[in-house]
């Protein structure tokens, strides 16, 4: 692209936020942001391919890993060199920035590493082995931060960084995450003010209509590009843009943003990576690929709720239908999903909408709250509460009801982390659920927030000690889970661009037809959600009169005529040989 045309893409994405006039006074200090990152760089880009077979995330905190007489992103590396290299090709680090609140989604300063973590040499030595993801919490700031108290106090940088309204506003068709109040009330030297805080009292929403916020936080996105990021994920984009009015949830200034962000970083970076993090329901969070021009990648919301609804439910009555939709959904070129089940948040609700009834949705819910569950709630635009998040531990969502052994508990949580492994995209794993974490309730109790649950941190020999004895949760899960991925990093049919398809079966059973995108290489990923003993037939695929493989056991599969015989909760990666 010539300097002309990136400049006439900028000024047009600078007018439709900010009008024809103001774009042209902000264009030359954008000009100014590229040219200091283009002098740092020094010619360095990332330009290697976005993604392959090979790609798996692994997510976890800066502490999530500790060891004595190290810094806990010291620690980290060590776990990750000694146990991971090799099996996960990027690592999102959660918020490792000083914070107030909320786990490091409350940040005070953007530009540095939290020193009770480590600092930046940590975070460099860490991307030694591994690609690194960067979060940009771009909607909020801390009231720590330097700009909310020179907020306070009518001081510059930060005076209009906060979106203040005023209490008689009508603000009803404004869409909530939470059921808090959406505005906070501010003590300063010219009285009290009210500000918006999409999530918490301490965490106060920017106020973008302003470009000189738009211009720090493309400072602080080049930054962190500049620091070892190759992918950054966009906190709470959704909200982005206030216009009273509106619902103020994906509105056209907040996909412009986005936009803007992208097209810097196809010139300045071709291959870094824009991650949107918008849990909200389908068709609104494949809204952020847009033409191509957007999110490079966006989550997978929907999966969580509806394998753990499958699996807990015995059916793929909602399962099976959206796997359907997707094969409608034609991928912008350089566009992906993020396939996951756990993550340092709890299980979004809001992405069931329109996919699983609310009778079918109570039930599942009550069988979670059996098993150590909270359910956290938003006000809807109506005034009423509803189901926003599910809180517990992915692993121990899959238990028992009572105190009993039970001898499917691991078939159940490994059927559900083997589904993401399948489906097209890239499959991402929250580290807890690696070593089968169970609910943490002291954490809950200590912190006060219900998302703690699924949030422990773990003495590294402890967890090591775990992984190596073979009859624990963490001996069970973790080196079995390591062994799927490195084989799944070896099937081309899984690369993340690898077309998809459902396959014809009963209720009970979900089959995944993907081929590699040469053509050359087709696996049927074939999952029983069911405690049942089940044969599938397989007929339609060749049957009998195929030499078949089960690349995922490496393993003839065990067949009964034109059907192959599944245990309880298996999966079966079907391969064809000869």
């Amino acid at each position: 692209m010539s300097v002309d045309e990136l400049d006439t893409r900028l000024l047009g994405h600078l007018s439709l936020l900010y009008g024809e006039q103001q774009a042209a006074t902000l264009l030359p200090k954008l000009h100014e942001l590229i040219g200091r990152h283009i002098e740092v760089r020094q010619g360095k880009r990332l330009e290697i391919p976005r993604w392959d077979e090979k790609d798996s995330v692994l997510i976890g905190y800066g502490d999530s890993i500790q060891y004595p007489g190290m810094t806990p992103l010291a620690s980290l590396k060590q776990f990750l060199d000694r146990r991971l290299n090799g099996v996960f090709s990027m690592v999102h680090v959660l918020p490792f920035f000083p914070y107030s609140s909320d786990d490091g989604f409350s940040v005070s300063d953007f530009r540095s590493v939290n020193p009770e973590l480590g600092d930046w040499q940590d975070i460099r030595e860490l991307g030694e082995n591994f690609s690194l993801l960067f979060d940009l919490v771009l909607n909020h700031m801390s009231r720590e931060h330097l700009w909310f108290v020179n907020f306070v106090h009518d001081e510059e940088p930060g005076r209009d960084y906060v979106v203040q309204v005023s209490p008689d506003e009508n603000l009803s068709m404004v869409v909530r995450p939470r059921s808090t109040p959406l505005l906070s009330r501010v003590r300063t030297p010219r009285g009290m003010l009210d500000v918006w805080a999409t999530f918490s009292n301490d965490q106060i929403d920017l106020n973008y209509a302003n470009p000189e916020v738009l211009l720090e936080f493309i400072d602080i996105l080049l930054d962190y590009i500049r620091r070892g990021a190759r992918a950054v994920r966009l906190d709470a984009v959704a909200f982005l843009w206030k216009e009273i009015g509106t619902s103020c949830i994906h509105l056209p200034q907040t996909h412009e943003v986005i936009k803007l962000f992208r097209t810097l970083l196809d010139v300045l970076e071709p291959g870094a990576i824009l991650l949107t993090e918008t849990n909200v329901p389908h068709q609104e969070n494949i809204s952020y690929f847009d033409q191509g021009d957007e999110a490079n990648m966006v989550y997978q919301f929907s999966l969580p709720p509806l394998i753990l609804h499958a699996i807990m439910c015995q059916t793929t009555e909602f399962l099976v239908p959206w796997a359907r939709s997707l094969e409608q959904e034609t991928l912008p070129e350089g566009c992906t999903y993020l396939n996951f089940t756990a993550s340092h948040d709890g299980v979004g609700l809001r992405p069931l909408e329109g996919l699983v009834p609310d009778e079918d949705l109570d039930e599942l819910l009550d069988m979670m709250r059996r098993r150590g569950g909270y359910v956290s709630m938003r006000a809807t635009t109506e005034g009423r509460d509803r189901p926003y998040e599910l809180n517990i531990s992915y692993f121990d969502a899959f238990a028992a009801e009572d105190d009993d052994v039970d001898p499917w508990h691991i078939a159940r949580y490994m059927l559900s982390q083997t589904l993401p492994l399948s489906f097209r995209g890239i499959p991402a794993v929250y580290i807890n659920a690696l070593g089968a974490t169970p609910n943490d309730p002291l954490g809950v109790e200590r912190t006060g927030m219900t998302r703690s649950i699924n949030r422990r941190k773990w003495d590294g020999a402890e967890l090591e000690r775990l992984i190596d004895l073979p009859l624990t949760d963490a001996g069970q899960v973790f080196p079995e889970y390591i062994r799927r991925l490195r084989i799944r990093s070896g099937i081309k049919a899984f690369h993340p661009d690898a077309p998809q398809r459902v396959l014809d079966m009963p209720d009970g059973i979900l089959a995944l037809e993907r081929t590699s995108l040469d053509g050359g290489q087709r696996v049927y990923a074939i999952h029983n959600m069911t405690g049942d003993l089940r044969s599938v037939d397989i007929s339609a695929l060749g049957g009998a009169s195929r030499r078949w493989f089960d690349a995922l056991h490496q393993v003839v599969p065990d067949m009964d005529g034109d059907g192959v015989r599944f245990r309880p909760y298996q999966t079966v990666w079907l391969m064809a040989k000869g």
